[in-house]
């Protein structure tokens, strides 16, 4: 036997379905009296918290103020106020570094002094690369044979020493 949908329900969600005349929401899930109400006491809660903790924070104010400064460290008043070792930040870093690339420019391209009383001089790079070009770089001598009368192929440079020393080839 079918059922009629308007006899009886099928679920819980049936009587949902149909809205009543002139109804522009669901009358029957909230109920937006209470919702206002919990609105207006929020803001009124809102603010009194707000009021208290202006009120806390002004009597937080005025206890410091009234209270004698005490000197954090009683030992450390008797020392002079030092600066702590580290890295500084730079007054007119634009200025520093200008000065910093002229004086490697310097370096870089004029003759000067490294140390007088050692008699170390800089040349100029230019001149420095023209000098490497005519003389070559130093290099180690070519090894003919190896430790006791060991042929040099045979040898490689161990992993342990980090390529220091030579040992035979397994």
């Amino acid at each position: 036997m079918a059922q009629h949908h308007d006899a009886a329900h099928a679920t819980a969600d049936d009587e949902y379905l149909a809205t009543p005349d002139g109804a522009g929401h669901e009358h029957t899930d909230a109920n937006v009296w209470l919702i206002v109400q919990f609105a207006i006491w929020l803001t009124i809660a809102a603010i009194i918290t707000h009021l208290l903790m202006w009120g806390l924070f002004a009597l937080f104010v005025k206890t410091r103020n009234d209270a004698a400064p005490v000197a954090e460290f009683p030992l450390a008043v008797q020392q002079e106020r030092r600066l702590p070792a580290g890295p500084r930040l730079q007054a007119i870093p634009a200025n520093e570094i200008f000065e910093f690339r002229q004086r490697e420019n310097a370096e870089l391209n004029e003759y000067g002094w490294v140390d007088r009383n050692a008699g170390t001089v800089h040349i100029p790079i230019d001149q420095a690369k023209e000098l490497l070009l005519q003389r070559g770089l130093p290099s180690r001598p070519a090894v003919s044979e190896g430790p006791a009368g060991t042929d040099a192929a045979a040898l490689m440079p161990a992993d342990s020493s980090s390529g220091r020393t030579m040992e035979r080839r397994r």
